[in-house]
């Protein structure tokens, strides 16, 4: 009974792996695997958190040294393609100026993924809004600070 339950459960996760690399791409499906920049940065310089019209929330954290963001990273409540969306969103900003950081939209993160259920795009797009809000909220800190 265990062997039959065993291969049962083991072609079910041969299954779920097949269809979300094929539905996310080859990047994506690792990132569904093991996401990157997942977990909140308690020295961060800015904080955001939005929720989206689907009710999912994603936070963004992110650090910056130089006018440069050092570090970021993301959370969410949200689904397996809310993780995905977060943690490239959180890659895409390291290294970036304020600036550069206007460039992260949902196209940009979506172009990022490369493939992506139609269904699931809208998390491209909450990801981005919320390093949006991010970047606002940090030039909101610099200009009361002058």
């Amino acid at each position: 009974m265990t062997d039959k339950l065993d291969q049962f459960v083991e072609n079910l996760q041969q299954q779920i792996f097949d269809e979300t690399r094929e539905a996310f791409g080859e990047a994506g499906f690792q990132r569904w695997r093991n996401p990157l920049y997942r977990g909140p940065l308690a020295d961060a310089d800015s904080h955001a958190r939005v929720t989206g019209e689907c009710g999912d929330t994603m936070e963004i954290f992110l650090k910056f040294k130089d006018h440069r963001v050092c570090d970021a990273a993301y959370l969410t409540d949200g689904c397996g393609s809310s993780t995905v969306c977060g943690s490239f969103a959180a890659e895409m900003a390291i290294g970036k100026t304020p600036d550069e950081l206007t460039d992260i939209t949902g196209d940009a993160v979506l172009e990022k993924l490369g493939n992506f259920p139609e269904e699931d795009r809208h998390c491209a797009f909450l990801a981005a809004a919320t390093v949006q809000e991010a970047l606002n909220l940090y030039m909101s800190k610099i200009v009361s600070k002058k």
